[in-house]
């Protein structure tokens, strides 16, 4: 009988452990957001800084561009070079970059970054925050009456969500150009003839949109995972390295939940 309660027992147990976890992140979610406009604009002495904002807006997004710019032009060009074979069986070679447009500001530009960011910027968070809580930096400043919530999980969550909306706009701006790039080169669609085909793809904006809300949604995502696992650090250097890992798995898999969800509801509508 007990052999037979044990799966029962483990399953109950991860479902819980997995409701308290979301809980917590909810938690977290909520006391930043209500945080968050006295940390932007409350009187001085408790705003974090706006040059605490912008140093964040810096490391988290500024620096992630490159390698961000590097990928989705890959991805553009692979998009191009699978497609070309199949449609050219149809007489629709023309139509690469109707399809890249859709494919890039809708979900891949979006998808794509977040998870670039995850591992540029969602790791550095989570070991940040995490190395203060094992040297008892957190506690040092509840000490002196400053909330830790505003003074560091604000900024680097209000940080996250801006750039993650703008890394968005240049990954689906360098994926349209690398399926240009290999058009023009290999495919045989002309320059002029592609952004054509672009523009008249991307003029019905919801395409655009869509993969904008999506960004935000993941940055915000990003940003207060890596902030919960760093601030629920334990076990001194070892439990950072943990929680490190732990951000970047769970992050990647909650960012395609998401995703998964985000699509069902734009289908549902219509959107």
């Amino acid at each position: 009988m007990n052999l037979l309660l044990l799966p029962i027992t483990a399953t109950a147990n991860f479902i819980l452990a997995m409701l308290e976890f979301i809980g917590g992140v909810g938690y977290l979610i909520g006391d930043t957001l209500m945080a968050a406009p006295s940390a932007l604009f409350g009187r001085r002495g408790r705003r974090l800084g706006w040059a605490n904002l912008w140093a964040q807006m810096n490391r988290v997004g500024v620096k992630s561009i490159p390698i961000v710019s590097l990928v989705l032009f890959c991805i553009g060009s692979i998009l191009a070079l699978q497609m070309a074979p199949t449609l050219r069986q149809f007489g629709l070679v023309v139509t690469v970059p109707d399809i890249i447009s859709i494919a890039v500001f809708r979900e891949l530009g979006p998808l794509v970054s977040a998870i670039v960011l995850t591992g540029f910027a969602g790791a550095s968070i989570a070991a940040e925050v995490g190395t203060m809580v094992v040297s008892e930096e957190i506690e040092a400043l509840e000490a002196h009456a400053i909330p830790p919530i505003r003074f560091l999980v604000a900024p680097r969550v209000i940080a996250t969500t801006i750039m993650m909306v703008c890394i968005a706009v240049v990954g689906d701006i360098m994926g349209i150009i690398g399926g240009l790039f290999v058009s023009n080169l290999f495919l045989g669609i002309g320059f002029l003839q592609y952004w054509q085909h672009t523009f008249n793809t991307i003029l019905e904006t919801k395409d655009f949109i869509t993969g904008l809300i999506k960004a935000g949604v993941f940055g915000l995502l990003i940003s207060s995972l890596a902030c919960y696992l760093g601030l629920s650090v334990t076990g001194g250097a070892q439990g950072v390295g943990v929680a490190t890992t732990r951000t970047v798995v769970l992050t990647i898999v909650a960012l395609i939940a998401v995703d998964l969800i985000f699509t069902a509801a734009f289908y549902l509508t219509g959107l």
